[in-house]
């Protein structure tokens, strides 16, 4: 199904869902029943995974306005285990 968007004179524009081709140049206005000019928009396109977008809209915001930090990030620093059963695993 794609939406294909319409103008009418009287109530304005609207949009109707049909099937690829299906849509003529002119269509009923769903309102008052005269015939409405078809317009030509820019496909709607899905956005994706909201995490995706989200981490997307995050870098966008940081590179205007950087987050401040309160320290260097942490290099070099291994990370130590106070779980038993790690203790009992081969080392390198």
């Amino acid at each position: 199904m794609v939406t294909y968007s319409f103008r009418c004179r009287r109530c304005g524009d609207f949009d109707v869902r049909a099937a690829m081709g299906e849509a003529g140049s002119r269509w009923p206005c769903p309102r008052c029943g005269d015939a409405s000019a078809r317009r030509f928009t820019a496909p709607r396109l899905r956005r994706g995974d909201p995490a995706v977008w989200r981490a997307m809209e995050s870098a966008e915001r940081t590179a205007e306005q950087p987050g401040v930090v309160s320290a260097p990030p942490r290099s070099g620093t291994t990370r130590v285990s106070r779980d038993p059963r790690h203790a009992r695993l081969p080392r390198p």
